[in-house]
């Protein structure tokens, strides 16, 4: 049956019927529709011997939040370890109604098994899963009864990477590294596994080797074929008259023949029409190769363009599609089920990443281009939100990405040793503007590249990137991390054997990974690079492995370097594209008193969960470089060291992160800082910017600071003892009137400014202003010297402060007349109001002070997910008001002694 009041040809050539809107919505007949039945609760959990068994429990599901829901509690990462070294079966129960479904094909799908597993419905197997990226779906249509029986028996992921493992030594065919480093308290042979490789531990998380169902598992009941994901590659034409949607249906068919069907698309917003794709009711489509594709144009006054947060407006526009798809010439039969449908967003944009010969004359450039505007790209790497799987729920997803965008953001870094982010992930990046630099998930390590293991990993690319190509804030995917490095720098040992890694690399992630990606290459989005950090598109001629994968002049580079001064802007590179660095630090006291058992040692804990190999040497060394940390034994030697942890990874980050910012219009031509790392997986040392608990440390509150769009900083030159006064803009237009700097100097010893100077500057639109270069000695004249004073900088539109620094002449702990700033606090007012479900708490804390308080510091006493207005100040003022929030099931009456308040002064000798 056919519903078409017209017919045209499409200018890409595809046959299309453009049709009323209410011609198709009443066209299709009463129960047509594919149907979905989701087996999404009364599972059972039991144990290999049967000692250990769990009944109702629901999806998404795993073992540790199953039966070790404590695992992120005191030492439970080693106490819970045995539940890794079982085999556990899932069990479902279900009645279908098999007289009702007597036609038609049903699948038994599961969107995401964690990760070695066996299936059986009614006592038959059906397959083995070996991928926790992978979509499994077999026929079971002749298998289903009245009564169901449904089992996933899931073994163990340390045992079975170990046996992985053995089989390859004893071949003479070790892929390394066999362990991880000791401090990790990890499990080894994670690249034996398509699963994440995180959950085997990281220097930042806990070993919790995963197994579950940890994504939906369905009944689809359809006749031949069902839409299963859409991708939508959008450019501008030549004329730049119009936008072309170029568009590839990709649908998942049962049975082995060839079938017809007809695709509609509305586009509300953006046609005035549905267009239909009838192609394929007289042309039958390979059920090998089930792909509908065509072309769209819109007319280009209809669009408006999708932005980078900070730049425009993310405008998504809505698509619908429905496909009726049928066996047989003589169309569908009434009531089969024949129609399936999906919506996604797509927003309108061009991407490029610039690799042309760069200014300086040395290697190239690297950066990102966007709707034709070149982009600094600002940001962090993203780490899963749980290290259960199936806990990284969509608050927890929405809290860290929101938190990434007040901070502006632009950007940020899948990283590839985690997953695959949910559908939510990304929708929520298109709606905020955060572009996503995607990671495929192979991270510091080789990788075996059997037959098997490679016709895994090329599923679980095509699956994943047909999945994700269509966001508008995808901006690039890499297919490693780190591991072209580690290759060239043997880092796993692998030179006695060098030639062989590297054609096992190349086979890996050139022949492989690289060439599945190519079925999503778009012409909005560049071309995938092979690792990060890389040469770029210069390592083509090293066919993918360069002599110094980390060349400042190509590419992107990670930066770390524990034992220098990471508060000295000159001990930093100048890459074109800084895409990892970073500091550790602490998470708050409090957070430490969560997650500890009563009779825990706190130092004893936090010595546990340290798994940098260097243990905290580095976050001590840069602390008692700059402030003033007590004696191991004193009694608040711990609250210093997490206290000043945050301050010293604070500095750090913003020293490095204003270098690279200031960097973009120099010879160096630096468009990119995405820092090392936005988010945790439990309370551990770790170089997050927000806790596990949500909360942000005093990294991600400066963040919003040193990443703002308008943004002064004084960069020391320590070679020339002089001050840089650099202005950044990122803002594309910008009101230059009434602009100046005014630099106001301080004595430790007393509030308000003794002296300032101010000068009349200028902003460069989307660039760096290089403002002047002032030496020391001419700014700390008469009273002030190097260890009396320090200078606050602020750039002013009129009387409008727009952007504050500070400089510090020498480290504070030898300041002189740093002193008790007699500081006194109260909670000046409170509000609550209810939004949903949820009371919102509203508190204004006034702070006095007498004397100059450095980096004053609040603290929530409560186990709530809070925000202050700020935090890490310096207060140089009398009073000061900061304000709190946070959501609670009721109006909290906190008393003054919920919220703890530090400066530095305290700690003074």
């Amino acid at each position: 049956m056919k519903c078409r009041p017209g017919s045209g040809r499409h200018d890409g050539g595809v046959l299309l019927v453009i049709g009323l809107w209410c011609g198709f919505i009443f066209c299709g007949i009463l129960g047509d529709s594919v149907e979905v039945i989701e087996l999404g609760s009364k599972w059972s959990i039991t144990n290999q011997n049967g000692s250990l068994s769990i009944a109702n429990q629901s999806l998404p599901s795993g073992i540790y939040s199953a039966f070790g829901a404590q695992v992120l509690e005191s030492y439970n990462d080693i106490n819970l370890r045995w539940l890794a070294y079982d085999n556990w079966t899932y069990t479902n129960k279900f009645q279908f109604d098999i007289h009702h479904y007597q036609r038609g094909h049903i699948n038994l799908t599961f969107h995401g098994i964690d990760t070695i597993a066996e299936i059986r419905l009614n006592h038959q197997l059906l397959g083995r899963t070996d991928n926790m990226f992978v979509r499994y779906s077999y026929d079971v249509s002749s298998i289903l009864q009245q009564e169901n029986i449904l089992e996933v028996e899931i073994v163990s992921p340390v045992w079975t990477a170990l046996a992985k493992a053995q089989a390859l030594d004893a071949a003479q065919r070790s892929v390394p590294p066999a362990c991880p480093h000791e401090r990790y308290n990890g499990e080894c042979h994670m690249n034996m596994l398509r699963k994440m490789q995180s959950s085997f531990a990281w220097d930042w998380g806990l070993a919790a080797p995963s197994m579950g169902l940890w994504k939906n598992v369905q009944l689809e009941i359809y006749e031949v074929a069902v839409i299963r994901d859409i991708d939508v590659d959008i450019s501008r034409t030549a004329n730049g008259s119009h936008w072309n949607m170029h568009i590839r249906c990709y649908l998942d068919a049962v049975g082995r023949q060839n079938f017809y069907g007809t695709l509609i698309l509305y586009a509300v917003e953006l046609l005035d029409h549905p267009v239909v794709v009838d192609t394929y009711t007289s042309q039958p489509i390979s059920y090998l190769t089930p792909i509908i594709e065509f072309d769209q144009a819109v007319p280009t006054e209809k669009v408006a363009t999708w932005w980078p947060n900070g730049y425009g407006d993310q405008k998504l526009y809505p698509l619908h599609f429905t496909l009726k798809a049928w066996l047989g010439s003589k169309g569908p039969e009434v009531r089969s089920k024949t129609k399936s449908q999906k919506s996604l967003r797509v927003g309108f944009r061009t991407l490029e990443l610039v690799e042309v010969p760069a200014p300086d004359g040395l290697g190239n450039t690297f950066l990102f281009r966007v709707n034709g505007l070149e982009i600094f790209m600002k940001g962090s790497n993203y780490i899963p939100s749980h290290i259960l799987p199936e806990n990284q729920t969509n608050d927890r997803i929405e809290h860290l990405l929101k938190s990434a965008k007040e901070a502006h953001m632009n950007m940020l870094r899948v990283w590839g040793g985690g997953v695959y982010e949910s559908d939510y992930f990304y929708n929520l990046a298109d709606s905020l503007g955060l572009l996503i630099w995607q990671d495929m998930m192979f991270a510091c390590a080789m990788y075996p590249v059997g037959e098997e293991y490679l016709s895994s990993v090329r599923e679980e690319v095509r699956q994943n990137a047909k999945r994700l190509s269509h966001h508008p804030s995808i901006a690039i995917f890499v297919t490693n991390n780190e591991n072209e490095a580690a290759l060239v720098n043997d880092w796993y040992h692998t030179i006695y054997d060098e030639e062989r890694f590297k054609a096992e690399y190349r086979e890996l992630y050139v022949a492989n990974v690289i060439h599945e990606l190519k079925l999503v290459s778009h012409k909005s989005r560049p071309q995938p690079l092979v690792s990060s950090p890389s040469n770029g598109k210069a390592s083509a001629m090293d066919n993918y492995i360069s002599e110094n994968p980390q060349d400042d002049y190509y590419g992107d580079v990670h930066f770390y370097d524990y034992l220098k001064d990471g508060w000295d802007p000159g001990i930093y590179p100048t890459p074109r594209f800084a895409s990892e660095y970073g500091f550790q630090s602490f998470p708050s006291f409090y957070s430490w008193q969560r997650s500890k058992n009563d009779d825990d040692d706190l130092a004893a804990l936090m010595n546990h969960r340290q798994h940098h190999p260097l243990g905290s040497y580095p976050i001590k060394t840069l602390v008692e470089r700059h402030l003033p940390l007590p004696l191991p034994e004193a009694e608040n030697y711990a609250e210093a060291l997490i206290y000043f942890s945050q301050i010293s990874q604070a500095m750090a980050t913003k020293v490095e992160t204003e270098l690279y910012r200031s960097l973009r219009d120099t010879a160096h031509n630096t468009m990119g800082a995405l820092y090392w790392q936005l988010n945790d997986v439990w309370v551990a040392p770790s170089w997050s910017g927000i806790d596990f608990y949500g909360n942000w440390k005093l990294l991600h509150y400066w963040a919003r600071d040193f990443l703002a769009p308008i943004a002064i900083v004084a960069q020391y030159d320590k070679t020339e003892d002089s001050l840089n006064i650099i202005l950044i803009c990122d803002e594309p237009q910008v009101d230059t009137e009434g602009l100046t700097v005014v630099a106001n100097k301080y004595l430790w010893s007393q509030l308000l400014p003794r002296d300032s100077i101010n000068w009349t500057v200028t902003l460069r639109p989307n660039g760096v202003q290089y403002d002047k270069v002032i030496p020391i000695k001419d700014l700390l004249v008469e009273e002030f010297n190097t260890r009396n004073a320090f200078l606050e900088l602020q750039l002013r539109r009129r009387q409008e402060v727009l952007s504050r620094t500070y400089f510090f002449p020498s480290n504070i702990a030898a300041a002189v007349g740093l002193e008790d700033p007699g500081l006194e606090y109260d909670i000046a007012s409170r509000t609550c109001l209810t939004t949903g479900n949820v009371i919102r708490n509203s508190l204004s804390i006034s702070i006095q002070v007498k004397r100059p308080a450095v980096f004053v510091y609040l603290e929530l006493l409560k186990p709530y997910q809070y925000l202050f207005s700020e935090n890490g100040y310096m207060q140089t003022t009398p009073v000061h008001v900061v304000y709190l929030t946070f959501d609670a099931t009721s109006c909290v009456r906190l008393r003054k002694s919920e919220i703890k308040v530090l400066t530095v002064n305290d700690f003074m000798p």
